[in-house]
């Protein structure tokens, strides 16, 4: 079976920033997630992720982004990860999905 963009964003959903308790993904974090077969000699894939974080100078920025590399890697068949951390577009609390605000305002 291959490995899909929707994979990879559900593994991406068991992703945390240690400070907020929402996931990457519904934080808003997650700006794209490229997945192509990999032209190494065994077959599999190659997976790409652009993220950013709350701020540029979030003091989790390297455990975060060495998680999503990590769980990336983790993935059946995948050969190659590469975590891009951006700062373009700015992150903003609007950018939570409907699921992030309710997990941080559950009433």
């Amino acid at each position: 079976m291959a490995l899909t963009k929707e994979d990879v964003v559900s593994v991406l959903r068991t992703c945390r920033d240690p400070e907020i308790p929402v996931n990457i993904v519904d934080l808003g974090l997650i700006y794209d997630v490229d997945v192509r077969e990999s032209a190494a000699a065994e077959p599999g894939y190659d997976v790409s992720v652009k993220m950013t974080l709350t701020s540029p100078g979030c003091p989790m920025s390297q455990s975060i982004s060495a998680e999503v590399h990590r769980k990336l890697l983790g993935l059946d068949r995948v050969r190659r990860a590469k975590v891009d951390l951006v700062w373009e577009p700015v992150w903003h609390p609007s950018m939570i999905t409907a699921e992030g605000r309710h997990q941080l305002n559950p009433t």
